[in-house]
């Protein structure tokens, strides 16, 4: 088996219902789009009513990001423009996070010095959907590259013999360059979640050469990507205020009351509590 086959495999994963109907749900209302993705813990056994579907809704091109340009520029400057949807499904309402963004700039931001984009999608992830045979081996080569940057920036913190741990020593490494309730211990759960596949991953890469970084400068540049991340997804992210205070008691218990005034400005919000966040410990 290589690599590719591997990941050609993963993406065919079963998941539930509920996340393609969501899928289809969003795919209904925008123009060219070429694949979807989902990832995150809705595919690690999280149960889909207690957490928001996350889903990559890759496009042709910025046409299909958004009809306005100056959304357009801010995708192709700060990639990817986030977004919030909720449907109805036999009863029960579902919720979505769901990224946006060219299909070209998805692959182009897999060697990035910023792990944003390889760090999750060297994780397991699912095709939902793909326009083309020609889009879903794009999606294959940008995921290959993923898992390939990954690895070597990994064994490039860790040199131990065992490749889960080193695949949860590149995770913790990750999630410290963004702002995030989550421990940075949250790494090794990712890499135990579903080992097999990484174990299978790290002997399809063979011996790679570590790669090198600066990981301190990492953290400190990934963290300003992160707020202004937040910054620009304040504007397309309804209900934004109440998910990160939602996300931030469920992975730290630091329970945040909001105002009505703090919903309607969700920048100055977030802003405003940052510093208070940051010395709780409940963002990191």
């Amino acid at each position: 088996m290589t690599l590719a086959e591997l990941i050609s495999r993963t993406l065919d994963q079963p998941v539930p219902a509920e996340i393609r109907a969501v899928a289809a749900h969003i795919a209904s209302g925008r123009p060219g789009v070429a694949a979807i993705l989902a990832y995150g813990s809705c595919l690690r056994g999280v149960a889909t009513s207690d957490s928001l579907i996350d889903l990559y809704v890759l496009t042709d091109d910025l046409a299909g990001v958004s009809g306005n340009l100056v959304s357009c520029l801010a995708c192709r400057a700060v990639p990817p423009n986030v977004y919030y949807s909720e449907c109805d499904i036999a009863g029960e309402r579902y919720r979505a996070k769901f990224a946006v963004l060219p299909l070209s700039l998805f692959a182009s931001w897999m060697t990035a010095d910023n792990p944003y984009f390889w760090a999750r999608f060297s994780q397991p992830s699912a095709l939902l959907h793909a326009a083309s045979a020609e889009a879903r081996q794009q999606v294959i080569a940008a995921v290959e590259t993923a898992i390939t940057t990954m690895y070597r920036n990994a064994r490039g913190v860790s040199a131990a013999s065992d490749p889960a741990d080193v695949w949860a020593a590149g995770f913790a490494e990750t999630y410290q360059t963004e702002l995030r309730p989550e421990s940075a211990s949250r790494g090794s759960m990712i890499a135990a979640a579903q080992a097999d596949y990484y174990r299978e991953a790290a002997a399809l890469l063979g011996d790679l050469p570590p790669l090198p970084a600066n990981w301190p400068a990492r953290r400190f540049r990934g963290k300003l990507w992160s707020v202004v991340r937040l910054i620009k997804a304040s504007f397309t992210f309804a209900g934004g205020a109440d998910y990160m205070v939602w996300k931030i008691e469920r992975h730290s218990g630091h329970r945040i009351e909001l105002t009505d005034w703090q919903r309607r400005h969700p920048i100055i919000t977030g802003l405003r509590l940052l510093p208070r966040m940051l010395k709780r410990g409940a963002v990191r």
